[in-house]
């Protein structure tokens, strides 16, 4: 196992008997994570695998999988100490009798110990590019699992800095569905437009993913706010009576959303900034935007960047954590440094005065998608990896059978 993502085509193959799989993801929102989740769930099932969900009922995850015909077992976990749902897991482990049992989010991980003697593999998959806590890494992506599946090279260094040896790190990248994020047809592209209000003249520069604070909105508040009072290089050109003017487009929801409703009127942004809230399918607003900013001080990878990248949007995005994975600075998207809205406007300020340089990233970020950000791709991998994992099981039962 190696830590380096890939950079180019992926030749991986399915073939083997067919698996049966339970993902575990016992959270009720649904975010980039749960996204990837079903994704997979629905791949897996489209290989010819068993592909089940351990989830919480009232969560948003049991209502989409269950709404498309995936089987899941209601196993709500309310933290890392509860039992009861340790009982709970095993006693449905013990019935399904999984060959892999795969845990997608830390509070499931909590629960891998008790995985085990009731899956012939046990997997999870790491999201977050900050180092797990150091006391506990070693055993929980050691000896409680067998795979540790890392979303990108900067969340396989976090981990290797807490103490996880990087030959049990096995990079995959996050995936999306090509098919259904393409690039809009001229007609889809005035109706999505249209339904949003905007106008031939704006600029509209999307934002898409959790109001937390890792995720860098109030950076993009200050870069609009920069831009529309001409305070960037590309507004003060000669050029810029005929820049389009810019409008921010803000989907999801999350502890910010007042803080930063509050910060659009302080700014006096009200006519520049709408905030949508959550959205089930981001591809309407993404065929609507020219461009795409992603401001984050922290990233795994991160899907609503890689949903845009398949779109064929120009993405301007923080140089961080996975983002550098997937964006080539001025080849198929531009990188800014972190915290930093004057940085962020001067990047937006260009693709907004330059369409021919805004289409040319877009295009490049398409085909990046299609080459290496897919879902069939993610899957396949993903599935490559269970198979190690099993193979080295009966590697180790034969030896066992064998007294070595």
């Amino acid at each position: 196992m190696g830590v380096q993502p890939p950079k180019g085509p992926v030749a991986v193959s399915s073939a083997g008997p067919p698996l049966s799989v339970g993902g575990v993801d016992p959270e009720r929102g649904f975010a980039g994570g749960e996204t990837q989740v079903l994704g997979l769930t629905r791949a897996l099932l489209g290989m010819g695998h068993r592909a089940e969900l351990l989830c919480d009922p009232e969560g948003e995850l049991w209502r989409r999988a269950r709404a498309g015909g995936i089987v899941c077992h209601p196993l709500p976990i309310r933290n890392a100490l509860d039992f009861a749902a340790a009982a709970k897991l095993r006693a449905i482990l013990r019935r399904e009798r999984y060959d892999v049992v795969h845990f997608h989010t830390a509070r499931a991980h909590a629960l891998a110990p008790w995985a085990r003697g009731r899956a012939r593999a046990a997997i999870v998959t790491r999201r977050m590019d900050y180092a797990p806590n150091r006391l506990f890494a070693r055993w929980l992506f050691g000896s409680a699992v067998d795979g540790v599946a890392a979303i990108s090279g900067g969340v396989a260094d976090a981990l290797a800095r807490a103490g996880v040896p990087r030959e049990r790190i096995v990079v995959i990248p996050s995936g999306v569905d090509c098919a259904h994020f393409r690039p809009p047809q001229a007609a889809e592209r005035a109706a999505a437009r249209a339904a949003l209000g905007l106008e031939g003249a704006d600029c509209a520069i999307g934002a898409i993913g959790a109001l937390e604070p890792r995720k860098g909105h109030r950076f993009l508040l200050e870069a609009i706010a920069r831009m529309r009072r001409g305070d960037t290089a590309a507004a003060q050109s000669a050029a810029a009576h005929l820049a389009p003017r810019p409008v921010a487009i803000i989907a999801g929801d999350g502890s910010l959303r007042r803080a930063l409703a509050d910060d659009i009127r302080r700014l006096g942004l009200e006519g520049a900034v709408r905030m949508l809230g959550q959205v089930e399918d981001a591809r309407p607003i993404l065929w609507a935007l020219d461009a795409v900013a992603m401001p984050s001080l922290m990233e795994g990878l991160g899907v609503a960047m890689l949903e845009a990248m398949a779109c064929g949007l120009a993405v301007v995005a923080s140089r961080v954590g996975g983002i550098v994975d997937a964006i080539d600075d001025d080849r198929d998207g531009m990188l800014v440094e972190p915290a930093n809205g004057a940085a962020l406007a001067r990047a937006l300020a260009h693709l907004c005065a330059d369409s021919r340089a805004r289409l040319a990233l877009g295009a490049a970020a398409r085909a990046i998608a299609l080459e290496r950000f897919s879902i069939e791709t993610m899957a396949l991998r993903t599935v490559e990896l269970y198979r190690a994992c099993l193979q080295t099981d009966a590697s180790a039962r034969a030896l066992g059978a064998q007294g070595i």
